[in-house]
Formats: C-alpha cells, sequence, structure tokens
C-alpha cells in the first residue's frame, strides 16, 4: 500500500469513527429512590442492562436520592436540560394538567401491575399517555409498577365500614377526595411526620407504600394492623426523557431504552410479589393483623374511587381523556360493569 492510499484509509478510518462517536450520548437520569432500596437496585440493573446493550454508545449518569433537584422538580429539570431523563413518577406533575393523576396513580383502578401494565401497551395507553407528554416537551419511555400499596394501622381496617371516621396520612390529591367520599378522615401531612402521628395517636393509620416497604419503614413496630394485598394505590413510576434528547437517539437506542424498561417493569413486579408476600407471612408469626378485602369491598372503593376520578376529568381535556380510556379497558377486564 502506497501513501497516498495509506492516507485514504486512515481518513476513512476517521470518518467512521467520527460517525460512531456522533451516536454515542450519555443521558443524565434522576431517580427517587436509592442506591440501597430495592428500586434503586432494580434501577442499576437497568442502568447496566442500557450500557452493555448498546455496546456503549449509551452511557448512563443516573443519580439517586434526587441528588440534583427535589423529586418534584425532576421533570421541569429534564425539560430545562439540567439533566436529559426523569426516573420519578407523572402523579408528581398533576399541578402541569390533571391529567397526569391517571399516568401516575389512577387510585381504585387495576388490581395488579399486570393490568396496569397491559393498559399501557394493550389498552390503548401508551398513545394516549405520549400525547400528554409530547405536550410537555417529554417523552414516556415506560413505567415500573411495584404493585399494590398496603395500609398501616392502629385499628382493624377489614372493609369499607371500618373507614368511617379512620384519621390516616394522605397524600394530597385525588386519594383525599375517595377516602372522604368513604367517610374516612384524610390527613395530609409530609411523610417524615408519620411515625411522631401514629405514635401520639394523632392519626389512626397512614398510607405510605408497599407491604415490605412498610415493615422497612418500621411502621408495624409502632400498629398492628395491615391489609394485603391492597386495592387503593398502585404508583406508575416512570421513565421520561427530554423529546429532543429523545429525538436525537438512533432508532437501535431507542429500541434499547423500551427493550431495558420493559424488563425492569417485568422484575419489579416479580420481586415485590415475592417481597411483599414473604413481609405478609412475617408480620403475621409477629401478631399483626392482615386484612385481606373481599371483591365486593373492592368494588366499593372503586365505586367511590370512580365519582371521584369523574369530578378530575372535567378539569382538562386531557384528563376526561385519559379517564374515559382506562375506564373502557377497565370494563373489558371485568374489573368494572358497563
Amino acid at each position: 500500500m502506497n501513501i497516498a492510499q495509506m492516507m485514504k484509509t486512515a481518513a476513512a478510518a476517521a470518518l467512521l469513527a467520527g460517525t460512531a462517536n456522533a451516536q454515542d450520548v450519555t443521558l443524565r437520569i434522576q431517580t427517587h429512590y436509592a442506591t440501597e432500596h430495592p428500586s434503586g437496585k432494580l434501577a442499576a440493573q437497568f442502568v447496566d442492562d442500557v450500557e452493555t446493550m448498546s455496546g456503549g454508545s449509551i452511557d448512563i449518569e443516573m443519580f439517586y436520592s434526587s441528588s440534583v433537584v427535589a423529586t418534584t422538580e425532576t421533570w421541569d429539570a429534564a425539560v430545562n436540560g439540567i439533566i436529559d431523563c426523569d426516573m420519578t413518577g407523572g402523579a408528581y406533575q398533576t399541578g402541569k394538567n390533571p391529567a397526569f393523576q391517571f399516568v401516575g396513580d389512577i387510585m381504585g383502578g387495576y388490581d395488579t401491575p399486570y393490568q396496569q401494565l397491559s393498559w399501557l401497551y394493550y389498552g390503548g395507553g401508551y398513545d394516549a399517555a405520549q400525547e400528554l407528554y409530547n405536550a410537555n416537551e417529554m417523552q414516556l419511555v415506560g413505567w415500573w409498577i411495584y404493585g399494590q400499596e398496603s395500609l398501616a394501622s392502629s385499628k382493624p381496617i377489614a372493609g369499607p365500614e371500618d373507614l368511617k371516621g379512620w384519621k390516616f396520612r394522605s397524600p394530597p390529591g385525588l386519594e383525599t377526595e375517595i377516602f372522604t367520599e368513604l367517610g374516612a378522615t384524610p390527613i395530609v401531612m409530609d411523610f417524615t411526620e408519620i411515625f411522631t402521628a401514629l405514635e401520639t395517636g394523632i392519626i389512626d393509620g397512614a398510607d405510605a407504600s408497599g407491604l415490605a416497604n412498610n415493615v422497612g419503614l418500621g411502621l408495624y413496630d409502632i400498629v398492628k394492623h395491615a391489609n394485603y394485598p391492597g386495592f387503593h394505590s398502585m404508583p406508575s413510576d416512570h421513565l421520561a426523557c427530554n423529546k429532543a434528547v429523545w429525538d436525537g437517539l438512533t432508532d437501535a437506542q431507542r429500541r434499547i431504552m423500551d427493550t431495558s424498561m420493559q424488563k425492569l417493569a417485568l422484575h419489579t413486579a416479580i420481586s415485590n410479589e415475592k417481597n411483599n408476600a414473604e413481609a405478609a407471612a412475617m408480620l403475621k408469626e409477629q401478631g399483626v393483623t392482615i386484612h385481606s378485602w373481599s371483591d365486593e369491598d373492592k368494588a366499593a372503593f372503586r365505586a367511590a374511587a370512580q365519582t371521584a376520578w369523574d369530578g378530575w376529568a372535567e378539569k382538562t381535556p386531557e384528563a376526561a381523556a385519559l379517564v374515559a380510556s382506562h375506564r373502557e379497558y377497565l370494563t373489558q377486564l371485568g374489573l368494572i360493569a358497563e
């Protein structure tokens, strides 16, 4: 090979390298979960999957425990380019549009994470949600749902009748309306105030997280009643990326992100199902009473939830569209009557 040919070969190699490097990307993602939390560990596996399958063309810098901005500010940080993607949940954005409630925590809707995920992928949910996300300069990549949350209580919570007059810590918004409809007294307070409020009797119970997470928090060291499986709340954590950043990825990179999210969704659901079942068995041995609501009792809660949904559906056209989509799919699944 002469010098001219060598120079041409070197130039071609440099061009190819430049093209490859042009496709390399670093994604800065924030999650509210800590590295040692089970969901944080699953997020770390997601990072490894993406980086491995992409052959290094996608590098992820994951910020755990909302270390860049507050959890509720993660979305805006992604929109404004401080980070690239939000790995928290849509329910934090109801201030932008009440419709985000119905992609974040539907409340009183589906019984299992698999049903809720099936709405996203087979019930028209992905397109309906994507329209909302895109209108707010973001792209929904996928959900990871850990399952139904359980309540902690100092009093029996065996059915809807026990909710009458029941004072409990509640997050703000839709949940307060549903439980008020059933006669409960929701008290909105910061998560960190739950323990003192339970110990002093200011509240009778608390909505905190799933059963296994509640055990980890020590709630059942204070109160001795729980419900399992849960029925009232099943948050959809999401991965949502800045729309321009997402559009700048190659088709292969987007497919890798999507596939990795679907794996994360599966392992989040099945690992939490196992952890919650183990927690329920352990709590029973420790003398905690586990209440399992009947299908009829769950239907009563779902009916109260639908009353609240209708009020939220009136707030914006986007909220109305998502409520209608869920109601149609829940009817197909036989979870609500036509």
